[in-house]
């Protein structure tokens, strides 16, 4: 039997940049039909069972409503539906703890609702797991934006063997954070800001940014690595990133879209290539840790803090590649019986 987990945030897209920028809240109900969406394409390509993480802000409700409503007007199939037996604590804890259920239970790939800051904590707990992100959150630098339908069908594929694993699966970086004996990983970019707080978490005031880790950063993304992205830009492949060192008295300036709508000039005081496994070290001694948008750790004098960038730490399912050899292996191709 082929089991897909899913994960999906409830609460994604709801911090303070959503407040101070122009970002959307997309409504429960809108996050249902998402995962409805998805199990589409899972069903379509053979997927058995959906294994999924329990919420408390009303996914399930709407999701189990639209599923019934399927049946009876269209009388579609869909997977097993199947929650996870685990408490609810509306924290990050939760995707993560649902990560690894998952991966003890032997899914074949799970599929991310969320932003950059889910992805990265299931991605972290997963234990070698493909995983797939479905944009739900302020900032979606990893998740791709794409229709949820193709991205169950490719995620169906990958896990139903249609599409051999080198094709269907794509190795990605991440930064490892070392804070004296304690480790973190991000997913797209570590920002060292001034501030010794944690406070909101979410940042966006760019004047007390001191330093940008990326592990890639394009043109058109959104949030911290659009620095990168717009200065010097690393693709999601290539086997380097970019240190970037800022500062307000830099006379050298970049405008960056920080957040949706909130675009800002950030002062550039230079950028080195980052090669993997060396150690870079933040420009100031003491301030806070920001891993994929959201303040996490404070550092002091006394502390000894390394960002290093690992190449293949984690897998992805590769849509792209999946839908382009089922396409050419004509794998939607149905003849009459």
């Amino acid at each position: 039997m082929v089991k897909v987990g899913i994960i999906a945030n409830p609460i994604s897209a709801r911090d303070i940049r959503r407040v101070i920028s122009h970002a959307g809240n997309l409504p429960i109900n809108d996050r249902a039909n998402i995962e409805l969406r998805v199990m589409a394409g899972l069903a379509a390509t053979g997927v058995d069972e959906v294994v999924v993480m329990p919420e408390n802000g009303g996914i399930r409700f709407h999701l189990e409503r639209i599923i019934q409503r399927e049946l009876r007007l269209r009388h579609v199939s869909f997977p097993r539906l199947r929650y996870l037996d685990m408490p609810v604590t509306a924290t990050p804890g939760d995707s993560a703890r649902a990560a690894r259920m998952m991966a003890e239970e032997g899914v074949a790939a799970i599929v991310v609702l969320g932003g950059d800051g889910t992805n990265r904590v299931v991605a972290g707990a997963c234990g070698g797991i493909p995983v797939a992100g479905v944009s739900t959150g302020t900032n979606n630098a990893f998740p791709e934006l794409r229709e949820p339908t193709i991205t169950g069908l490719a995620v169906g594929l990958a896990a139903t063997g249609q599409v051999p694993a080198t094709t269907a699966f794509r190795p990605n970086k991440w930064l490892e954070v070392a804070l004296n004996d304690r480790r973190e990983i991000a997913l797209v970019d570590v920002a060292v800001v001034e501030d010794r707080f944690v406070g909101a978490r979410a940042i966006w005031k760019t004047d007390g940014f001191r330093d940008l880790f990326v592990t890639f950063g394009l043109p058109q993304a959104i949030g911290m690595s659009a620095i990168a992205g717009l200065l010097d830009p690393v693709d999601r492949a290539a086997p380097e990133g970019r240190h970037i060192r800022l500062s307000p008295d830099a006379p050298r300036r970049l405008l960056a879209p920080i957040a949706p709508g909130l675009i800002d000039r950030v002062g550039i005081a230079g950028i080195e290539t980052m090669r993997p496994g060396a150690a870079h070290r933040p420009s100031i001694p003491a301030g806070a840790l920001a891993f994929d948008g959201e303040r996490e750790l404070t550092f002091t004098e006394s502390d000894e803090v390394s960002v290093r960038l690992v190449p293949d730490a984690f897998r992805t399912i590769d849509v792209l590649a999946c839908m382009a050899h089922a396409a050419l292996a004509g794998l939607f191709i149905r003849n009459p019986d």
